[in-house]
């Protein structure tokens, strides 16, 4: 079988495509190098050791993306391709909701041309906004978020909903919360383009020397520390959930279905608490500043993965240290190809 990813080569969609090829599928990939490397394409190949079909063009060009459709047999999306800084996503509203819902229905509208099935979508567990309880599970009511990028994810779970259930096709809904770490084989990892917007990856280049110090966004959250509480998840465990969800999907003798999955750990870290087991697993020094809270950030979100773990045999099961670990491993591999 044959599964298009597209942002194949970014951080969570590259691990991802390494895990198809590992579990037998062909996979083509689209992705117009906004926020990943051409590089990557041939670490994939490394890793796997199958090369993925590569197309690189924004997925808001249609005619680009009937090609692709037209040359191969897809038998199913893992899409991937977005915009995905919260921050940025304040500034540059339109911009988001352009690139991430636009490329999103040009992709379903081949997929209903063509009577194709089995789609899974990136999202995120900023649907649900600030939630009231912990931990967050699928029956938490969604919030309007705090940012223009988790509207998008909102928006394109809404959207998904209703094509699965007029054109009577198979969805799966994936919301993550914080992907982190790299493969172990230090090929693959986050590569952010120009200062991260990430956790990690700010912690990592700080501990590199390449930022003077970290800046720790707020320090008067009510949370045991004052910093703000994520529930962190190894990029690896994620990408097998992709998998599993996949192949729940391509299983289903329904028509009709919507899957709706957190992919979590279950265990909530303060933005301290990731700093100190940073260094005592990197035996590293993290030098950081308190600064103002950042806009559209919320104060605590951790999940409930059960649903996950019963319906797809998954379970996210590598510590917070081991997963930085890699982190650091991927970090000394990119400084010794000097990138």
């Amino acid at each position: 079988m044959t599964i298009l990813v597209t942002g194949g080569l970014g951080y969570i969609g590259s691990h991802t495509v390494v895990e198809l090829l590992n579990s037998g599928f062909d996979v083509v990939i689209v992705d117009d190098l906004s926020n990943s490397e051409k590089f990557i394409l041939n670490n994939i190949e490394e890793v796997a050791g199958k090369k993925p079909v590569f197309y690189p063009f924004d997925l808001r060009r249609k005619e680009l993306l009937n090609q692709v459709f037209d040359a191969h047999k897809i038998d199913g999306c893992i899409n991937f391709a977005a915009y995905k800084a919260v921050g940025e996503s304040q500034e540059k509203p339109l911009d988001y909701y352009e690139n991430n819902l636009f490329s999103l229905i040009n992709i379903l509208q081949e997929f209903k041309r063509r009577n194709i099935s089995n789609f899974i979508f990136s999202s995120s567990c900023t649907v649900y906004g600030q939630a009231d309880e912990m931990p967050i599970t699928e029956d938490t009511p969604l919030k309007t978020p705090e940012s223009s990028y988790g509207k998008t994810k909102q928006m394109g779970e809404e959207i998904l909903k209703d094509f699965a259930t007029a054109y009577q096709k198979r969805v799966s809904l994936l919301r993550y919360f914080n992907p982190i770490g790299a493969h172990p084989s230090a090929k693959l990892g986050e590569l952010p383009i120009g200062i991260p917007n990430n956790l990690v990856p700010f912690v990592t280049q700080t501990a590199a020397g390449l930022r003077k110090e970290l800046s720790i966004w707020g320090n008067d959250y009510p949370t045991p520390d004052g910093t703000a509480v994520r529930d962190y998840i190894y990029v690896v465990d994620l990408a097998k959930a992709h998998v599993a969800a996949l192949k729940k999907l391509i299983a289903s003798e329904d028509e009709t279905v919507i899957d709706v999955f957190n992919l979590g750990t279950g265990t909530g870290s303060s933005v301290l608490e990731v700093v100190q087991a940073y260094e005592k697993a990197n035996n590293v020094s993290v030098p950081y500043k308190i600064c103002d809270r950042r806009q559209g950030d919320i104060t605590i979100a951790y999940a409930n993965a059960d649903r996950a773990e019963q319906q797809l045999g998954w379970k996210a099961d590598t510590t917070l240290e081991e997963a930085l670990r890699t982190t650091w491993k991927w970090q000394k591999y990119l400084e010794s190809r000097k990138y």
